[in-house]
């Protein structure tokens, strides 16, 4: 898939937005008047920057309020949904704190619900695509979500939960990796059965379809060389967890430290982020003989 920086943007600064917001539902850290605003302010830039960014890729941006008709049956209409709810429910809530000084529990605990919902939604819209088996996965939505609470974590200096967060996201992501490889090839599908040829022999492509380049290829069909690859994929890890759990649990902790880890943090998760767009195999790339 084409890793468009506008959609980069968006799933890496509204997970971490959304993830913070989690956290200051539940109260985590208890902050009143100033600090609370400071907090609240950090979480919707990051929430609210991240889902306008969204709109970037879209071919009439305009069109993007006709998406929350479809929340039946869209995933991408129940991320807008929830998101909307979320940012409501959790407005009321920090007014609470930033003016009266007053945690109202119940909407806390709706606002950091929501706050989940929109991140599980997001995924989904990613997880339920057959057509791309390495996002195919239950795995994706965890994905989604550990990176999203680990760098809730980190902004609301929630430092031993951070850690163990951030640790989590690393398994899930480097199994992902590794069962995403795969995907394609366990899936069964290849260019025999997308063409239903495969009775009749070995089926192979003559010559491309045309020959110049189309939407499909622009969008479907990006191809990421394997040595390439696996060097960002260290990249990834190490700005995303191995420096961050170093200077969290060797070095005495300094809020400075704390900073430089949820710098380094989310560039790993931006470099992680453009992986799981680049990386992806849509099998219509098959008719192309791009898999």
């Amino acid at each position: 898939m084409h890793p468009a920086p506008s959609v980069i943007f968006f799933t890496v600064f509204s997970g971490v937005g959304f993830g913070l917001l989690i956290f200051l539902g539940l109260g985590l850290p208890a902050v009143t008047g100033l600090n609370a605003f400071a907090f609240f302010v950090i979480a919707y830039l990051c929430a609210v920057g991240g889902l306008v960014s969204s709109t970037f890729h879209l071919g009439h941006p305009e069109r993007a309020l006709k998406a929350f008709k479809q929340w039946r049956s869209s995933w991408l209409s129940r991320e807008g949904v929830c998101a909307v709810i979320a940012l409501m429910v959790m407005a009321l809530y920090g007014a609470g704190l930033v003016f009266f000084e007053t945690r109202w529990v119940a909407l806390g605990l709706i606002g950091a619900l929501f706050s989940l919902l929109t991140v599980f939604t997001t995924s989904m819209i990613y997880a339920q695509l057959k057509t791309i088996p390495r996002w195919n996965s239950p795995l994706t939505p965890l994905m989604f979500l550990s990176f999203s609470l680990a760098g809730g974590a980190l902004l609301a200096g929630q430092i031993t939960t951070a850690t163990v967060l951030v640790l989590l996201a690393a398994i899930v992501q480097v199994v992902l990796w590794m069962i995403g490889d795969g995907a394609l090839a366990n899936s069964g599908t290849n260019l025999a059965t997308a063409t239903g040829l495969g009775t009749n022999g070995n089926v192979r492509a003559f010559e491309p379809p045309h020959t110049g380049t189309n939407y499909l290829l622009k969008e479907f069909a990006f191809v990421v060389g394997r040595k390439h690859s696996m060097k960002l994929r260290l990249i990834a890890i190490a700005l995303f967890a191995v420096i961050p759990l170093l200077l969290l649990l060797l070095a005495p902790f300094s809020h400075w430290l704390a900073v430089l880890a949820l710098i380094s943090h989310l560039g790993g998760a931006f470099a992680s982020r453009w992986l799981f767009f680049a990386e992806a195999e849509h099998v219509v790339g098959l008719y192309y003989g791009k898999r």
